[in-house]
């Protein structure tokens, strides 16, 4: 029971993460669209701040829960498997999970120089950085639910 409510809780906080990662780099390209509307501009950068720092504790609440599931086995082997003993595909997942953390924080950066008055990519290139994430979360969702090697 106590493995269920594990995987459970990590995929609510790393749906809510996602969320994250999928609708800041939007608020980038508005506000990079907002020109000089200094009043959307802030409310944007608000809007941006308040996300970043929701992903972050959304991140963080799914990497310790899923750090439960890969060694909590170690801890209580009564309450939660071995889910991937030698498996291999565990290591690409978390790379691709690191790559994806890393998007969010380059877009968290990308997100503090707007708010600095420094420029950002154009918002042509910026729509272009947000369909980043769809695929790697596709190789991830394809490794979790495959587990090709």
């Amino acid at each position: 029971m106590a493995y269920l409510w594990t995987k459970s809780l990590h995929l609510l906080f790393v749906m809510a993460w996602m969320g994250g990662v999928f609708y800041l780099p939007r608020i980038l390209v508005n506000i990079a669209e907002a020109g000089d509307a200094p009043v959307v501009r802030e409310r944007l950068l608000l809007m941006g701040k308040r996300l970043y720092s929701f992903g972050h504790n959304m991140f963080g609440l799914a990497f310790l829960l899923g750090l439960v599931l890969w060694l909590g086995h170690l801890v209580a082997p009564q309450w939660w498997p071995d889910l991937v003993g030698g498996m291999k595909w565990i290591h690409a997942k978390l790379t691709l999970v690191i790559v994806m953390m890393a998007y969010y924080v380059f877009c968290g950066r990308l997100l503090k120089r707007a708010a600095a008055g420094g420029v950002l990519p154009s918002a042509k290139a910026l729509r272009i950085i947000n369909e980043l994430p769809v695929l790697l979360l596709l190789a991830i969702i394809y490794l979790v639910i495959a587990k090709p090697f």
